[in-house]
């Protein structure tokens, strides 16, 4: 295998994936804010950074997973207003039940899970280092920090501060040295909840929650930063300000990851618009391998437009593997008999060769799901078309070679998250019938009645079922 390349948003380019230490990943991904639902665009960025890490782990780094949980929010404080509760009442019922969701997508889980209003302390720390170096400033009570102090803001977004600023509502508080100054840290408001601080009663600001957390568990310099690429800016563009202005240390993430926005009948997914679509409804519908298929069928830095027939492709995909396998499963448990052409095999071991190569390429590549996803399926395809022919005359070395390529097919599908069985243990109710009938045809045979046993064949093969007699039993197979 070779070397892994992710693009960075930072720098706009493919890089090739070089660590701080080695063989370990420190990954940071932005998280829920607990105040609603969760819907399927969170369920993408969710998917692709699990992915992500699912490879990782698959090349042999050992990979520390932060993801944070903005347990206090304007939004969380509002929505808790309109349902007359209390904020943390919220947020605990929608952590929970964000948490049964995201297992039901089968993501693999953080390894901490840090929740703002468990680092407070670490919060009022950053901020009151960054008044200390002169980069944020008081105002009744708020901090914010002053962009025009670091002189390298924009970098992420490659946006020019002046343009930024004339590009900015004309609704700005007046108190602000910048328009684009942003709050480190909220005064009080009544009835809102709040901790003491050297500026008094208040709570932090959005972005400062993300560095204090990330730079604690991660330390600085660490691999991934992910997140929706609605996220770039403001929020990630003002991690990087303050947590460089903080630590004096540049960069503060060595590769910025975004995955694309989803929209629904492409347009953007909003509530108003009646096109929001809940995860947990989605998830009973369609269940999760659709969905991570779906996901996975666009490559993260792209948009994906969430329709119906992208669900029907995505569910009729798991289908033809599902088949694969229970066609895989049919000739390996069939008895030898003969030997195998040495090109038909020879074709099989080629093809399998092939789909494993190209696979890890497209995942090396900038995890480039969509080409791993198409090559999964050219193998499937191809390698159906030489079981159907191995069936004729299944040898030792035929079934050997059709477990490696159920085993390698398993560890893509594993590598995506993905659990296809095969179908109902073979083709399903219908291949039970089938070896029932087959069971009642020798029966009738021991017993003589041959006219009976004849018949069934007769009928089997008219509904595309071959029966063939052999010294090692009957064995059977669909018509071609």
């Amino acid at each position: 295998m070779g070397d892994i390349f992710i693009y960075n948003t930072l720098t706009q380019s493919k890089e090739r994936f070089v660590t701080r230490e080695q063989n370990k990943v420190y990954m940071y991904v932005c998280g829920i804010t607990p105040y609603d639902a969760l819907h399927v665009g969170h369920a993408r960025t969710f998917t692709v950074f699990d992915v992500m890490r699912r490879y990782l782990e698959y090349r042999g780094y050992e990979v520390f997973h932060v993801q944070n949980i903005t347990d206090i929010d304007d939004k969380i404080i509002n929505r808790a207003s309109e349902l007359n509760i209390s904020p943390g009442e919220l947020v605990q019922r929608q952590i929970a039940e964000a948490e049964e969701d995201l297992c039901a997508l089968g993501l693999l889980k953080p390894h901490v899970e840090p929740r703002v209003t468990e680092h407070i302390p670490e919060i009022i720390e950053m901020v009151s280092t960054l008044i200390e170096k002169g980069y944020a400033y008081q105002v009744d009570g708020d901090i914010y920090f002053d962009v025009s102090k670091f002189q390298r803001y924009g970098q992420l977004s490659k946006q020019d501060l002046s343009s930024l600023i004339a590009g900015a509502r004309v609704e700005v508080d007046e108190r602000l040295k910048n328009p684009l100054d942003f709050a480190l840290w909220k005064a009080a408001k009544p009835g809102e909840p709040c901790w003491d601080s050297p500026w008094g009663k208040g709570r932090p600001g959005w972005h400062i929650e993300c560095s204090a957390m990330s730079l604690k568990y991660l330390g600085s310099g660490f691999d991934i930063h992910g997140g929706a690429l609605d996220l770039v800016f403001p929020h990630h563009e003002n991690e990087i300000a303050q947590s460089e202005a903080y630590t004096g240390q540049s960069p503060f993430v060595r590769y910025w990851v975004h995955s694309g926005l989803v929209t629904v009948g492409g347009k953007k997914m909003a509530k108003s618009l009646g096109n929001f679509i809940r995860l947990r409804d989605a998830l009973n519908e369609h269940g999760k391998d659709a969905l991570r298929l779906a996901f996975l069928s666009v490559h993260y830095r792209s948009p994906m437009d969430y329709t119906d027939e992208r669900i029907r492709q995505a569910k009729a995909a798991l289908e033809r593997i599902s088949a694969f396998l229970a066609t895989a499963n049919s000739l390996m448990r069939h008895p030898a008999i003969g030997e195998t052409k040495d090109e038909l095999l020879a074709k099989l071991v080629s093809e399998r060769e092939r789909f494993v190569l190209s696979f890890h390429e497209a995942m090396e590549d900038d995890f480039n799901t969509a080409q791993a996803i198409g090559e999964l399926f050219e193998f499937v395809k191809a390698a159906n078309t030489l079981l159907v022919e191995l069936l004729a005359s299944p040898s030792n070395a035929a079934r050997e070679e059709v477990a490696r390529c159920v085993a390698s097919l398993s560890e893509a599908l594993r590598i995506l998250g993905i659990d296809v069985q095969p179908a109902a243990a073979g083709f399903g109710e219908v291949e039970r019938l089938i070896e029932l009938l087959i069971d009642v045809r020798q029966r009738l045979r021991q017993k003589r009645d041959y006219e009976l046993a004849d018949m069934i064949r007769e009928r089997m093969k008219e509904l595309g079922i071959i029966l063939e007699d052999t010294p090692a039993g009957t064995r059977w197979r669909r018509a071609t």
